[in-house]
């Protein structure tokens, strides 16, 4: 059994924005744009946006916030929290395209630590990433798949079929009874004895976001495309603000426990359009999207 050090989570969680923002800059040309932030109640975060070329925005957040009590919200779901101080922190990256052909994508990797005096730490890591196209193509999704299958396998043969379900089930838009996307992977409440497995497999999550999205973008970027595919692209995005602001429990969280607001929704796209009962052309790219993203074996 290994002791929960959130000093080592910190130190790579940092590291790790720091490579992302270097990767998503050196295939845009463009730079990030940083602002850092102070949480009154105790911690902070710094925040980076990019907007350019290949990518109309991307974000990346890092996040610490602390306290002495959590939101009750947080207690109602969890009564072991009640009575703890907490620290909660984790990167979080969303990138929004400009190219429809290059799909929206958002990854995760956070660490949640509860303590009070005469007792053990309650702790947790949790994360994922997922891949969200306006206009499907069978070989991107097997490649982030089998890239995100690749990357669990050396902690166990049952947890890429686990969670991908998971992300195939919480990035389901219930009010709409559909998907978000094709998914990847989502794992919350991952706690063993061996704190150093349970870390180690968080880094690979976020260690191997690059690898499965930054092939896809190359691969897609160079597509022409013209009114109607950004139009089909807004139109899709204005599924991505519903679930953020519907039924994600980050957002929720972050807001609930007094995050900066600004930060916590660079989620949402630039730009995104809502039409009623909007309803595709039979036969076309944008009617077989549907189709596509129903959950399946791509691997």
């Amino acid at each position: 059994m290994t002791t929960p050090d959130a000093r080592r989570v910190k130190a790579y969680l940092l590291g790790l924005q720091e490579a992302l923002c270097q990767q998503l800059s050196a295939v845009d040309g463009a730079t990030f744009v940083e602002e850092s932030w102070r949480r009154e109640a105790g911690g902070g975060g710094r925040s980076r946006i990019l907007r350019g070329a290949v990518f109309e925005q991307a974000g990346v957040n890092f996040s610490h916030v602390h306290g002495e009590a959590l939101p009750a919200s947080a207690t109602a779901h969890r009564p072991e929290l009640a009575g703890r101080s907490f620290e909660a922190m984790g990167v979080s990256l969303v990138v929004h395209p400009q190219n429809p052909y290059v799909p929206t994508s958002h990854a995760n990797v956070r660490f949640f630590i509860a303590e009070k005096p005469g007792a053990g730490a309650v702790w947790w890591f949790g994360g994922g990433f997922d891949l969200t196209p306006s206009y499907g193509f069978a070989e991107d999704a097997v490649h982030w798949h089998r890239t995100a299958r690749d990357l669990c396998q050396p902690f166990g043969e049952d947890l890429y079929p686990r969670y991908k379900k998971w992300c195939d089930d919480y990035f389901f838009l219930r009010h709409r009874n559909e998907q978000r996307g094709i998914g990847g992977l989502f794992f919350d409440d991952l706690n063993t004895p061996d704190f150093d497995r349970c870390f180690a497999f968080m880094q690979a999550t976020g260690n191997g976001f690059t690898d499965a999205y930054l092939p896809i973008v190359e691969r897609r970027k160079e597509m022409a495309w013209g009114e109607r595919e950004r139009a089909f692209q807004l139109y899709r995005r204005g599924r991505y603000v519903e679930f953020n602001l519907v039924w994600d429990r980050g957002t929720l969280f972050g807001l609930q426990s007094g995050g900066r607001t600004e930060s916590i929704l660079m989620s949402m796209p630039p730009l995104a359009r809502w039409e009623y009962d909007y309803q595709p052309e039979a036969g076309s790219p944008e009617a077989a999207l549907s189709d596509f993203l129903r959950p399946r074996d791509w691997v």
